[in-house]
Parts: C-alpha cells; structure tokens; sequence
C-alpha cells in the first residue's frame, strides 16, 4: 500500500515545483555574474575618474592640467545622460545592420527586472555606458592644450551619437560587423581604432600647439601620470575581464592575458629606451604599459598566455615606433599618443586575434576557431574589414564633425589665450599656486 500511495505523491509534487523551477531557470538572475558585471562598471569608471584625468593631467604643462581633468569629468557626466537618453538604444536597440531604433530612448520598457541574458538590462547599459565615457574622453588627449571648452563638450557629444554608437552597433549590438564574425571582446574598434583615429584628425584639423615641434613640451608631472597609469591597469582588469559578462573562465584568461600583454608591453617599451639611449625612462614605460593594455583588449577573450605575451611584445615594439614616426617624421601634434598607442594597438590587436585566437598553434593557442590555416586567413581577413571599416568610418565622420563645430563655435582658443593656459583662460582657476 505504501509504494502504490508514493507514486502520486511523487507526481504532485513535481507538479508542483517544476512549473517554478523551469521559471526560475528561464528569468532569474545570476547573482554570481550580476556581482561580477557590478564590480567592473565600478572599475571601468575608475579608469577614466580619477585614471585617465591623472594619466592625462600629468603629459600636460601645468598651465594646463585642471583644463584636462575638468574636460575628462566633464565628458563622464555629458557622455553618461546622452548614453541613458540616446546613445545607448542607437547602439543597442533592434534597429538594423547599421544602427539601431530608438525603441530604448531614456531607458523605455526596460525595469529593475528586464533581463539582458542573465544580469539586470540596466546594469548591462550601465556597463556599457562606462565604456561610452572612456572612448570620447580618450580623444581629448589628441587635441589637449587648444581646443575651447565649449567646442569641447559640442564635439564630444555629437561625436558619441554618431561614432561610437553606430560603430557599437555594428560589432555588439547585431550589426553588420558582428554578424561577420568579427573578434573584438572588448573594444579594439569600437573603443580604441575610434578613439585614435578620431584624435589623429583632430590634431590635424586643429593643427599643432604654439612652438610644436621646436619647443620642448615635456609632462609637468610624471608622478600623477605614474598614479593614473597604475589605476588604469587595475581598472583594465574590468574593461576586459567583465566583457565576458559573465563571472567564469572567459573572464578569467581575459584578465589573465590583459596582465600579461601590459607586463609585456612595459618591458618592451622600457629595454627599446635602454638599447637606444642607455636609460629606461618611466614616461616610456608607462606608455608601454597603455600599449600592452590597449592592444590585447579586442583579443582579450579569444587568445590565451602564450599569444598575449607575443602580443604584448608587438604592442611595446610598434606603438613606440608609431609614436616616434607621427610625432617626428610626419610632425603631427597629437598630444599625447592617442593614435600611436590606441589607435596603432586597436589595429594590430584586432589583426592578432584572427591569429592567435587559433586552437593549433600549440603553447600559443586561443580560444577561437579549431583548425586550419585556411580558416586563420578567413578570420584574418573579417579582422581587417572591421579595422577599414572602423578606421575609414570614424576618420570620415570625425571630420565633418569638426568641421560643424568650428563653424558653430570655432574650434581653437585664440595664441594669446593658448600661451597663458587653458586653466586660466578657460576655467578662471589655477592647478597650482606655489
């Protein structure tokens, strides 16, 4: 009698909980990787407050620093309420292969529990618009020292709207380069191609600074700049590591290879200054390490150890001889190597990872595809496309948009105003009164 009775009683109550346990398995949300995703938007905005207005504060003269740090707070707030008004649903609204719809202008139909895969929707744009700040901000280094505070903010905005959030679009939010198969984790062209391409042509649309390249224009503070490099690393770890979007394995070697391609990329930079003029300078390491970090980004989830080391390497290699090349030989004043460190590393670290993301190339395999040289050359040559597309696109648009704003506003502080400084000038105060 017992075992007759215990076969309904078994039915009932799977009755009862597997309607709630398949609900559960299909809406809830992962506390693991919610926690997870929470911790990097918190380290993504450390790298650009305080990180990248310290790294960036301390390349100027000190006439110049608060007008640095005051344009990168400025852009964190200005880039935040156009990404939650805007930005955010023309890059990852449903639209088309282009752009998206605006189906989720000021955050429509999304609540505390609107899911995007299994973390909070608002908390996956709230990531995202972390990255949104850091990519305009990382172009105010190209034009650093002369450009207006209102044309400034004019450029910046406008920029967002129609560079960064089409080119999202096409790579994350189900546009045309992503439905290619591009690799890019975690911003190689949507961050940094955009961000040094798009500070190359505001240099050179802007021209040089007063005395460029005959007047010495060294960093007024190497110790800021050390401070804000070192944030910047550490907050690196959830650039890249939270673009996983997940707390497992992928953000895990995404960290793991980040640390690697920057240790790579100061070392390399720093025995390049050794060789050549017998020291080391910590301005070069610093930067070697901003190349490591830069370059292995859209790589950082699909490469492992060994390839990070030898991009690393690259990236310590090549942007230091970018670097010498645009300032030097073609004499463009980009003030402080947006295009030679972000823009040199976002392409050759999105071209690495058609490579090394490869499963058989033994101590240097990745994580991508599974065999093949064949297959290697075809993800190379969708790595290439986005990089054209990417270069080409923003170069194109950033222009006209640069033009737009001189037009309205002008784009350049007057000589006189540019030799007292722009803190003064543009800000009534001073960064130091000793």
């Amino acid at each position: 009698m017992p075992s007759m009775m215990s076969k309904p009683v078994l039915w009932v109550l799977l009755l009862f909980f597997l309607p709630g346990m398949v609900l559960a398995d299909e809406t809830a949300i992962n506390g693991a990787n919610t926690a997870w995703i929470l911790t990097s938007t918190a380290l993504v905005l450390f790298m650009t407050l305080p990180g990248l207005a310290l790294f960036y504060g301390g390349l100027v003269r000190s006439k110049n620093v608060l007008s640095v740090i005051m344009q990168c707070f400025s852009i964190a707030g200005m880039a935040s309420i156009v990404w939650f008004v805007l930005g955010y649903s023309l890059a990852f609204g449903e639209g088309n292969a282009l752009i998206g719809d605006f189906s989720k202008v000021m955050l429509a139909g999304i609540g505390k529990d609107t899911l995007s895969g299994d973390i909070p929707e608002s908390l996956f744009m709230l990531f995202q618009m972390t990255f949104a700040i850091i990519t305009p901000a990382l172009v105010v280094g190209g034009f650093a020292e002369r450009m207006k505070f209102s044309s400034m903010l004019l450029f910046s905005a406008v920029w967002l709207v129609l560079v960064y959030a089409p080119v999202t679009h096409w790579v994350w939010g189900g546009g045309w380069l992503g439905a290619m198969g591009l690799y890019d984790f975690a911003g190689g062209v949507v961050v940094h191609i955009t961000a040094g391409v798009g500070a190359l042509v505001a240099a050179i649309v802007m021209g040089p600074r007063r005395g460029f390249p005959a007047t010495a224009m060294p960093p007024h503070s190497l110790v800021m700049t050390a401070t804000g490099a070192g944030m910047l690393w550490v907050g690196w770890y959830g650039f890249n590591g939270g673009s996983a979007l997940a707390a497992n394995g992928d953000a895990a070697m995404a960290m793991l290879v980040t640390h690697i391609s920057a240790a790579a990329g100061a070392v390399t930079w720093g025995a390049i200054e050794w060789k050549r003029y017998g020291k080391p300078s910590a301005l070069g390491t610093l930067t070697g390490v901003i190349a490591g970090l830069g370059t292995i980004t859209p790589a950082s989830g699909f490469v492992g150890p060994g390839g990070a080391l030898v991009i690393g390497i690259m990236a310590g290699f090549i942007c230091y001889f970018a670097t010498s090349y645009i300032k030097r030989i073609l004499k463009i004043d980009d003030s402080l190597d947006v295009f030679p460190v972000h823009g040199v590393g976002g392409i050759l670290g999105t071209l690495m990872a058609g490579i090394f993301s490869a499963t058989t190339l033994g101590v240097f395999s990745g994580y991508g595809y599974a065999e093949g040289i064949e297959t290697m050359m075809e993800q190379f040559g969708v790595q290439l496309v986005g990089v054209v597309a990417g270069v080409v696109y923003t170069a194109v648009v950033t222009f006209g948009i640069l033009k737009i704003v001189d037009h309205i506003l002008g784009l350049r502080v007057a000589e006189e105003d540019e030799i007292e400084g722009l803190d003064l000038n543009q800000h009534g105060e001073r960064g130091y009164t000793m």
